[in-house]
Protein backbone atom coordinates (compact mmCIF):
# COMPACT_ATOMS: atom_id res chain seq x y z
CA UNK A 1 0.00 0.00 0.00
CA UNK A 2 1.23 3.47 -0.89
CA UNK A 3 0.48 6.32 1.49
CA UNK A 4 0.05 9.87 0.25
CA UNK A 5 0.61 12.74 2.66
CA UNK A 6 -0.50 16.33 2.40
CA UNK A 7 -0.09 19.36 4.58
CA UNK A 8 -1.07 23.00 4.79
CA UNK A 9 1.10 25.88 5.90
CA UNK A 10 -0.23 29.15 7.29
CA UNK A 11 1.57 32.38 8.07
CA UNK A 12 0.53 34.20 11.26
CA UNK A 13 0.78 37.96 11.68
CA UNK A 14 -1.11 40.71 13.47
CA UNK A 15 -3.56 42.75 11.41
CA UNK A 16 -1.51 45.88 12.11
CA UNK A 17 1.22 44.41 9.86
CA UNK A 18 -1.01 44.20 6.77
CA UNK A 19 -0.84 46.56 3.82
CA UNK A 20 -3.68 49.09 3.33
CA UNK A 21 -5.58 46.93 0.79
CA UNK A 22 -5.44 43.91 3.08
CA UNK A 23 -6.56 46.01 6.06
CA UNK A 24 -9.50 47.35 4.03
CA UNK A 25 -10.47 43.82 3.00
CA UNK A 26 -10.41 42.65 6.63
CA UNK A 27 -12.38 45.71 7.76
CA UNK A 28 -15.05 44.87 5.19
CA UNK A 29 -15.16 41.26 6.42
CA UNK A 30 -15.76 42.54 9.97
CA UNK A 31 -18.47 44.93 8.71
CA UNK A 32 -20.14 42.07 6.86
CA UNK A 33 -20.00 39.86 9.96
CA UNK A 34 -22.07 42.47 11.76
CA UNK A 35 -24.72 42.19 9.01
CA UNK A 36 -24.94 38.39 9.04
CA UNK A 37 -28.36 36.82 9.48
CA UNK A 38 -27.82 34.04 12.02
CA UNK A 39 -30.90 33.78 14.26
CA UNK A 40 -30.54 30.01 14.76
CA UNK A 41 -26.84 29.27 15.18
CA UNK A 42 -25.84 32.70 16.50
CA UNK A 43 -22.60 32.15 14.55
CA UNK A 44 -21.83 35.23 12.47
CA UNK A 45 -19.47 35.00 9.49
CA UNK A 46 -18.20 37.90 7.43
CA UNK A 47 -16.15 37.61 4.27
CA UNK A 48 -14.62 40.05 1.82
CA UNK A 49 -12.97 39.60 -1.54
CA UNK A 50 -10.10 41.77 -2.77
CA UNK A 51 -10.05 42.02 -6.56
CA UNK A 52 -6.94 42.64 -8.66
CA UNK A 53 -8.30 46.09 -9.53
CA UNK A 54 -8.42 46.99 -5.82
CA UNK A 55 -12.21 46.72 -5.43
CA UNK A 56 -13.52 44.94 -2.34
CA UNK A 57 -16.80 43.02 -2.21
CA UNK A 58 -18.34 41.53 0.91
CA UNK A 59 -20.71 38.81 1.97
CA UNK A 60 -22.06 37.29 5.16
CA UNK A 61 -23.83 34.10 6.15
CA UNK A 62 -27.59 33.92 5.61
CA UNK A 63 -29.46 31.33 7.64
CA UNK A 64 -32.84 29.80 6.99
CA UNK A 65 -35.11 27.77 9.26
CA UNK A 66 -34.68 25.06 6.63
CA UNK A 67 -30.94 24.61 7.24
CA UNK A 68 -30.03 23.20 3.79
CA UNK A 69 -31.10 26.54 2.32
CA UNK A 70 -28.51 28.52 4.29
CA UNK A 71 -25.64 30.24 2.48
CA UNK A 72 -22.14 30.72 3.85
CA UNK A 73 -20.53 34.15 3.92
CA UNK A 74 -17.58 33.02 1.83
CA UNK A 75 -19.75 31.95 -1.09
CA UNK A 76 -21.94 35.07 -0.82
CA UNK A 77 -18.78 37.23 -1.07
CA UNK A 78 -17.34 35.25 -4.00
CA UNK A 79 -20.60 35.36 -5.95
CA UNK A 80 -21.05 39.06 -5.18
CA UNK A 81 -17.51 39.80 -6.41
CA UNK A 82 -17.94 37.89 -9.65
CA UNK A 83 -21.20 39.63 -10.48
CA UNK A 84 -19.93 43.09 -9.46
CA UNK A 85 -16.56 42.89 -11.25
CA UNK A 86 -17.02 40.51 -14.21
CA UNK A 87 -13.74 39.41 -15.77
CA UNK A 88 -11.59 40.76 -12.90
CA UNK A 89 -9.52 38.18 -11.08
CA UNK A 90 -9.88 37.58 -7.36
CA UNK A 91 -6.70 38.29 -5.42
CA UNK A 92 -7.67 37.37 -1.86
CA UNK A 93 -10.53 36.34 0.41
CA UNK A 94 -10.79 37.40 4.06
CA UNK A 95 -12.91 35.48 6.56
CA UNK A 96 -13.81 36.33 10.15
CA UNK A 97 -16.40 34.92 12.53
CA UNK A 98 -17.96 35.52 15.91
CA UNK A 99 -20.06 33.28 18.10
CA UNK A 100 -22.31 34.69 20.78
CA UNK A 101 -21.67 31.76 23.10
CA UNK A 102 -17.87 32.06 23.23
CA UNK A 103 -15.01 34.08 21.84
CA UNK A 104 -13.14 32.84 18.80
CA UNK A 105 -9.43 33.44 19.18
CA UNK A 106 -8.52 30.87 16.57
CA UNK A 107 -9.11 30.97 12.82
CA UNK A 108 -12.43 29.74 11.45
CA UNK A 109 -11.84 27.87 8.22
CA UNK A 110 -14.37 27.47 5.38
CA UNK A 111 -16.69 24.48 5.31
CA UNK A 112 -16.16 21.80 2.68
CA UNK A 113 -18.64 23.34 0.22
CA UNK A 114 -16.90 26.72 0.44
CA UNK A 115 -13.49 25.09 -0.01
CA UNK A 116 -14.76 23.45 -3.17
CA UNK A 117 -16.11 26.77 -4.49
CA UNK A 118 -12.79 28.51 -3.71
CA UNK A 119 -10.99 25.69 -5.52
CA UNK A 120 -13.25 26.21 -8.54
CA UNK A 121 -12.59 29.96 -8.57
CA UNK A 122 -8.84 29.32 -8.53
CA UNK A 123 -9.22 27.01 -11.51
CA UNK A 124 -11.57 29.42 -13.27
CA UNK A 125 -9.22 32.40 -12.77
CA UNK A 126 -6.08 30.35 -13.42
CA UNK A 127 -4.32 31.62 -10.32
CA UNK A 128 -4.28 31.25 -6.56
CA UNK A 129 -6.53 33.10 -4.13
CA UNK A 130 -4.84 34.01 -0.86
CA UNK A 131 -7.00 33.36 2.21
CA UNK A 132 -6.90 35.57 5.30
CA UNK A 133 -8.45 34.32 8.54
CA UNK A 134 -8.90 37.00 11.21
CA UNK A 135 -9.41 36.12 14.86
CA UNK A 136 -11.17 38.29 17.42
CA UNK A 137 -7.84 39.23 19.00
CA UNK A 138 -6.50 40.65 15.71
CA UNK A 139 -4.26 37.79 14.64
CA UNK A 140 -4.40 36.96 10.96
CA UNK A 141 -3.58 33.55 9.52
CA UNK A 142 -2.76 33.54 5.82
CA UNK A 143 -2.89 30.66 3.35
CA UNK A 144 -1.22 31.30 0.00
CA UNK A 145 -4.08 29.56 -1.76
CA UNK A 146 -7.38 27.86 -1.13
CA UNK A 147 -6.43 24.62 -2.82
CA UNK A 148 -4.11 23.65 0.03
CA UNK A 149 -7.21 23.48 2.27
CA UNK A 150 -8.80 21.07 -0.21
CA UNK A 151 -5.87 18.95 -1.44
CA UNK A 152 -8.03 16.43 -3.29
CA UNK A 153 -10.54 18.83 -4.80
CA UNK A 154 -12.97 17.91 -7.53
CA UNK A 155 -12.38 19.76 -10.80
CA UNK A 156 -13.14 19.77 -14.49
CA UNK A 157 -10.48 17.15 -15.24
CA UNK A 158 -12.91 14.51 -13.95
CA UNK A 159 -15.61 15.69 -16.36
CA UNK A 160 -13.76 16.42 -19.59
CA UNK A 161 -12.35 13.94 -22.07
Amino acid sequence: MEKIAFSAELAKIHESELDPHEKSMLAEAVRQMDMAYAPYSHFFVGAAVLMENGNIHGGCNQENASYPLCMCGERVALYHATISDPGVRIKALAITARGTKKGLNRPVFPCGACRQVIHEYERRNKHSIALYFRTEDGDVYISENGSQLLPFGFDESFLLD
